[in-house]
């Protein structure tokens, strides 16, 4: 039964995927077409490309769903420093790489994008790039878990650079003025922001550690942050001791691993985990957004998020003669 379920995934996402590349293939009016990237880069090259990605994508996924969140976080990470160019997933013997930094330390599904690079090279050597092996098995981790589809414009080239001095990425500390820099100086706008949070944050957990200091001591006066709705405080300090840092916390506490807009109800209730998330109803635009989501439920959170993943995989890509693709994604060549 399983595999039944395996194969209709992924002869139905073949054909979806397909049908929507071959629409706008060689048309003048492909909005996807941009920087040097388009959809179908590899018809000719590696045509089974796609299609590789779904089914060992699929095979870990589905196997563990906690995997989705943690490779679209992945991709997040490497798109924020140095572009979209696969820099996140180069090891270092000295651990000076970006994976080393402590933003990414918890991150997780190396193995499954190591294992999709492994089965397109069997197929197509030093053919595909890893930035666009990462940005593929993103999208179809999602995919799994049931989130929304959205195309994938493909020609990246992998970065020879990867440095833990360089991994500045936004901060779940950060109030709303940083996070709309951070996302500004990368190409985004705010509605970009505020939607990348929800999908990054509609699915997966954290820990007790990087909250602690907001329900426990925020003024270094033994008291929670006021930011944050009093009962929902009492409720992680039950699950959260002063002393815990490891312990894991849904980021959605009621529907953490369903890929939904529930975000935003929980942000506008007061129950955000992080001050990045609280902090986005203290500007008018993304509190507008998200009480159209949360009050109004216009339910256009899955076809934005997708616009939005689109424009996050064109932030500061190599391409053509730049950089290089890499035989093996945790090293340069």
């Amino acid at each position: 039964m399983a595999l039944k379920n395996l194969l209709a995934l992924v002869v139905l996402l073949g054909v979806v995927g397909v049908s929507f590349v071959k629409a706008y293939e060689n048309s003048e009016s492909n909005p996807y077409t941009k920087g040097g990237l388009y959809l179908g880069y590899y018809r000719s090259k590696c045509p089974q490309v796609e299609y590789i990605v779904r089914r060992v994508t699929y095979q870990y996924v589905s196997a563990n769903p906690t995997l989705a969140a943690a490779l679209l976080r992945m991709h997040f990470h490497d798109c924020f420093v140095k572009g979209c160019d696969g820099s996140i997933l180069i090891t270092s013997p000295n651990k000076d790489a970006e994976r080393d930094a402590p933003p990414n330390l918890s991150l997780k599904g190396f193995e499954v994008v190591n294992a999709v690079k492994s089965a397109i090279e069997s197929e197509c050597p030093g053919v595909v790039s890893c930035a666009d092996v990462l940005a593929l098995v993103a999208r179809d981790a999602v995919l799994v878990i049931r989130g929304p589809w959205w195309p994938v414009p493909l020609g990246r080239r992998d970065g020879r650079i990867s440095k833990i001095s360089e991994a500045n990425l936004p901060s779940p500390f950060a109030n709303v003025a940083t996070l709309k820099k951070n996302f500004s100086d990368k190409g985004l706008n705010t509605k970009d922001l505020v939607v990348l949070s929800a999908g990054a944050h509609t699915i997966g957990v954290s820990s007790c550690g990087l909250i602690s200091s907001r329900i426990y001591n925020f003024t270094g006066k033994g008291d929670s942050d006021p930011a944050m709705d009093k009962n929902y405080v009492e409720e992680l300090k039950k699950r959260c001791p002063p002393t815990d840092v490891t312990t894991s916390v849904d980021m959605d506490p009621t529907s953490a691993h369903k890929f939904d807009s529930h975000y935003f109800n929980t942000v506008y209730q007061k129950k955000g985990l992080f001050i990045s998330d609280s902090t986005l109803l203290n500007d008018i635009d993304t509190n507008f957004y998200i009480q159209m989501q949360a009050v109004l439920n216009l339910n256009t959170f899955n076809s934005d998020f997708s616009k939005s993943m689109v424009k996050l995989g064109y932030v500061e890509i190599l391409t053509g003669d730049q950089g290089e693709i890499r035989n093996f994604c945790d090293r340069v060549n």
